[in-house]
């Protein structure tokens, strides 16, 4: 209890050092975010509205669950030295496949009603991929962003054992910070990781179509039968 209070203040003592740590952190986890979208949600998008490429979909996320993050830092350490951009690499490689699985899966089972019907008013499957597939897949989609997002700020004090900075450096560096900085630079993971969750959640509910969050919220509010006492 003594070393969690010193900690407490370890961080109100220290708001500087945290805020630039936390900067760090922030760009770090940003940029491999961005980039695991850009490369992992056009692909999973297109392999779902082609219905095709599960396979695909599936084992890259799987292998890219499989692989320690830590491993691929030490593995990138001779390949791409030490530094921002290997550990980038390596939270790219943890996020990309929960974005790609998710894109994929959230574009493969919208309704097949709502395509065909689309398809019978005479639109191209660009159009109805833009106008139809995609909203209706948004919600599943940042889902699979939100949780990549997490894993990837929760991950990122790795980077500290490569040189990429950010809150990881407190962490890592007892004999200059003390237990208290340790546990203190802990806390405001945990604590940007939540605020991670958050900002997220909200976002995804505002790219929820408000049809399909009316139609949550109605499922929501529908009594339930208990089966039991019937």
């Amino acid at each position: 209890m003594h070393t969690f209070v010193d900690a407490i203040e370890f961080l109100f003592d220290n708001l500087g050092l945290i805020w630039d740590k936390t900067v760090e952190h922030l760009a770090l986890s940003g940029a491999a975010v961005g980039v695991a979208m850009a490369l992992a949600i056009p692909l999973g998008v297109w392999l779902g509205h082609l219905h095709r490429g599960s396979f695909i979909a599936i084992n890259v996320s799987n292998v890219g669950r499989a692989l320690p993050s830590l491993a691929v830092i030490s593995i990138g350490l001779g390949l791409l030295g030490v530094g921002f951009l290997n550990v980038m690499v390596a939270l790219v490689i943890l996020a990309a496949p929960v974005m790609l699985t998710n894109a994929y899966v959230a574009v493969d089972q919208v309704d097949p009603d709502a395509v065909r019907a689309a398809r019978g008013m005479g639109m191209r499957p660009l159009q109805t991929l833009v106008r139809v597939e995609l909203p209706l897949a948004l919600p599943l989609m940042f889902a699979g962003i939100r949780t990549a997002a997490v894993y990837v700020v929760a991950t990122a004090p790795l980077a500290a054992l490569a040189g990429g900075g950010g809150l990881g450096d407190i962490i890592v560096n007892q004999p200059t910070y003390g237990p208290a900085g340790v546990v203190a630079g802990s806390i405001a993971i945990a604590v940007l990781a939540f605020a991670t969750e958050g900002v997220f959640a909200l976002v995804q509910h505002l790219a929820t179509p408000r049809g399909l969050r009316r139609r949550r919220e109605e499922k929501l509010l529908e009594p339930r039968i208990d089966t039991a006492a019937a």
